[in-house]
Order: C-alpha cells, then sequence, then structure tokens
C-alpha cells in the first residue's frame, strides 16, 4: 500500500471480522473461499485497480491513525459497530449492503432509520419494506440489492455430469431463526421429513448431528428429529461437486421476503441441478418460472414430490435448459456486476 500514495482508497467492511487484513479477497484460502464465493470481490478489487482506486478492507483505517488519519469512501457488509468509529475518522459512509434478511439479523433492520440517516445509499433485497418495517426510514436512500455470484454461465464439468441420483439431495446447515416472522428454516426441516416418508431425501451440511445445540433445541428440529438423522449424510466439501450428482434439490431461502434471492439457487444452475424451490413470493421477477421447480404452486408437499417424481427426461432437460439460458443471458447480470454496480457504478 505504501507504493500507492496517490491512489484514493476504498475501505469494504466485511460480514465477519475473520476476513479482515484483506483476507476478503485472498482466494488461496480454502476456508473463506469455500466453492469460490470471494470471486466477485476479488474481481472488485481488480476493476478498481483498473481505475486507479485501492481497495482494502476497512480495518485498515486503524492503520492509518499513525500517519495523520485515513481518508477514504466506506461501504459495509454489516459490521456494525465499526460504523461509528468510521465516521469519526472523517472516511466517507457510501453504502451499507443488508446481505442477510430480518430472521437472521433483526437487530439491523432496526437500525434502518439511523443507517439510511448515515449513509449516501442502503441496499435491502427489497425496498418497499416486505419483511421490516420503514417507519423512520429515509426511503430515498434505498436501493435494491442483488446476491453478488461468481461465475457468468454454468459450470460445465459439473453441469455436464450424468448418471445422477433421483434422490432430491438438500445442502444447508442446521440454524434456527432468531426472528419467527416469514422464516423458513421450519418449512425446510417439514420438507425434509415429508421427504423422508415419501421416498428419502439425502442431507448434507454441518450441525444436524448436534443434539444439544441451539440449532437442534427448538420443536421443529426436535419433531423431526429421527427423519433428520435418516437423511443426514454429513458435511459436504464442495456444493456443486455434490449438487452435480443429483437431479434435483431442495433449495429453501431463509426467508419469505420479497426480492430475497441468495446464492442457493444460482448454485443449482451452475451444476445443473433443478432448484425444487421456496422463497420469495416475486421469485419470478427474478427468475424464469421455467426454470425451478416452484413450490408455491403445490398444495402441499406430497404434490412438489409427485410433480418431481413424475417429471420426464424432456421436461428435466428443458429445465435445466432454462436455468443455463439464465445464468447465460443478461437478467443474470445485475448479480454478477452487483458489487462493481454498488461501490464502483454510482460515484460522484
Amino acid at each position: 500500500m505504501s507504493g500507492l500514495p496517490d491512489m484514493q482508497s476504498i475501505y469494504i467492511d466485511p460480514s465477519y471480522s475473520s476476513f479482515y487484513a484483506d483476507k476478503l479477497f485472498d482466494l488461496t484460502d480454502p476456508v473463506l473461499n469455500r466453492d469460490n464465493q470471494l470471486l466477485p470481490m476479488v474481481r472488485l478489487r481488480e476493476e478498481a485497480n483498473r481505475r486507479g482506486l485501492r481497495l482494502t478492507t476497512a480495518d485498515r483505517i486503524l492503520e492509518k491513525e499513525t500517519d495523520g488519519g485515513a481518508t477514504g469512501e466506506y461501504f459495509s457488509l454489516g459490521l456494525l459497530p465499526d460504523v461509528e468509529a468510521t465516521r469519526t475518522r472523517g472516511i466517507d459512509l457510501k453504502a451499507y449492503m443488508l446481505l442477510e434478511p430480518p430472521v437472521v439479523i433483526p437487530g439491523l433492520y432496526g437500525n434502518l432509520p439511523s443507517l439510511s440517516n448515515q449513509f449516501e445509499r442502503v441496499y435491502l433485497h427489497n425496498v418497499h419494506g416486505d419483511g421490516y418495517s420503514m417507519e423512520g426510514v429515509r426511503a430515498d436512500v434505498l436501493r435494491k440489492f442483488y446476491w453478488p455470484i461468481p461465475f457468468r454461465g454454468v459450470l460445465s464439468e459439473y453441469w455436464h455430469r450424468e448418471n445422477r441420483s433421483s434422490t432430491i439431495v438438500v445442502i444447508n446447515g442446521s440454524h434456527r431463526p432468531i426472528s419467527k416472522k416469514s422464516e423458513l428454516y421450519s418449512k425446510r426441516i417439514e420438507a425434509i421429513a415429508a421427504l423422508e416418508a415419501f421416498g428419502g431425501a439425502d442431507l448434507y451440511g454441518r450441525g444436524w448431528d448436534r443434539l444439544l445445540s441451539r440449532c437442534s433445541l427448538w420443536w421443529p428440529a426436535l419433531r423431526n428429529r429421527p427423519a433428520i438423522m435418516r437423511a443426514y449424510r454429513g458435511a459436504c466439501d464442495s456444493k456443486y461437486e455434490t449438487l452435480s450428482a443429483y437431479s434435483h434439490c431442495l433449495c429453501f431461502e431463509n426467508m419469505s421476503m420479497d426480492g430475497y434471492i441468495t446464492e442457493k439457487i444460482f448454485d443449482c444452475f451452475y451444476a445443473g441441478t433443478i432448484p425444487v424451490y421456496l422463497g420469495p413470493a416475486d421469485i419470478s421477477t427474478y427468475v424464469p418460472k421455467a426454470a425451478f421447480v416452484d413450490c408455491r404452486a403445490h398444495g402441499s408437499w406430497g404434490e412438489v414430490f409427485e410433480f418431481v417424481r413424475s417429471m420426464t427426461p424432456v421436461q428435466i432437460a428443458d429445465m435445466r435448459e432454462a436455468g443455463r439460458a439464465f445464468m447465460e443471458g443478461e437478467d443474470a447480470l445485475p448479480y454478477f456486476h452487483s458489487l462493481e454496480d454498488i461501490v464502483l457504478g454510482e460515484r460522484a
């Protein structure tokens, strides 16, 4: 950094402190960069450098205190305690991004009035208050947030895999919502249990085998624990590798909230696995209906799984192709360019 004294600094506060010291841009870390989730950050940094801008994690601001203070622009991915300390050091508070929904971080949504008055822009999954309160919030600074995705198009090595299992796969860690309003954690558990009764499921993810954890000690998990453990196959090293072994994936967001679409459905498209999807009511505004099985279109879990089981090879091929066309088309670009649009696209 000392060799670039004339470059303007942009500071990114990550969602967790484990990404400090520029680990947010470290593709060599197999844990932090699982399934290349940091590629959007690396693309952002490379584009910033091409424009003569220096991009680092926000902990670098503290290092500047010894040489007269820091200047530059600050973007946050969710570490609320750092905002006030950053503001008092004279850094421009440009944009705050709420990646998680209210069922995960209700406190941050409670701070929206303050955030919307401190930052030039606040990015959320929807800007009209579905899932959160607009009371005291400056609506004019709100912007739609598109989940950053690592790749443009599908991943051929996984998408073209043949001889896939007809068992429905589920890839999720064991979690418990902090807020219950519109949460889908319990729906995911109910669906896994229904799948077990219907013909079986393969569940991958961390924590499901821990009986005495906070995530296990709530009624949906306790009531359905026998079915969960019959389905449980342990953790998986690569989501893409695991997904590519299956034709269909039970793909539920953590909350039903307009515009809340995460990496889960994109991971399926990358691997050529059909999402059996439950998420926002407005999903078809962003992703074509032809690319996934919409659980909302069926009256029960049995009807959902009967529909999946009755899909012909032609129907499966058509749905896979619809997913690929979406990932290769213009409708996926807001997700692929999300961070560049936020950090570099609205510069004064």
